[in-house]
């Protein structure tokens, strides 16, 4: 039977810094604990390398949130993590202006052992858009899902 609620999730995409989130992500696997299927991790070497129109695109495209998970003050990368931090505020404001809640951009610093932190971003970010987008589902799946209540 298809499971059409899990189905119908909004999606998360995770920005994971190759120095510290990516190997958080991998720590998290490796101690066996879950975290919501509706997750994507991206590993990239900084995520200060994003243009705004990156965050804007990938919401016209269906990402329900994003989360930035970099090394913060400690990237290897001198700079990046000051201007991934503007960015980010640019871009939500910017996501404030086209009525999206900001609260679906978020940007965490995750170190290579932060395995209780990584989960803990994701869930908050699903329940957040568990609880804003479920009328932005396709009308058969949000019936769907009422029948299968």
């Amino acid at each position: 039977m298809l499971d059409v609620a899990s189905s119908t999730k909004p999606k998360i995409l995770l920005l994971a810094s190759t120095s510290c989130a990516y190997p958080g992500a991998d720590a998290t696997g490796q101690a066996h604990l879950s975290y919501p299927t509706n997750t994507y991790v991206v590993n990239i070497p900084s995520p200060a390398i994003l243009p705004e129109q990156f965050y804007y695109d990938c919401f016209d495209r269906g990402i329900g949130g994003i989360i930035v998970m970099s090394c913060g003050v400690e990237c290897p990368y001198e700079g990046a993590y000051e201007q991934l931090a503007a960015r980010v505020d640019r871009v939500s404001l910017g996501l404030r202006e086209r009525g999206i809640n900001q609260g679906r951009l978020k940007l965490c610093s995750i170190c290579t052992v932060c395995t209780k932190s990584f989960i803990k971003a994701i869930n908050e970010m699903n329940e957040l858009l568990l609880q804003e987008l479920p009328q932005q589902l396709e009308p058969a799946a949000a019936e769907a899902r009422v029948e299968a209540s």
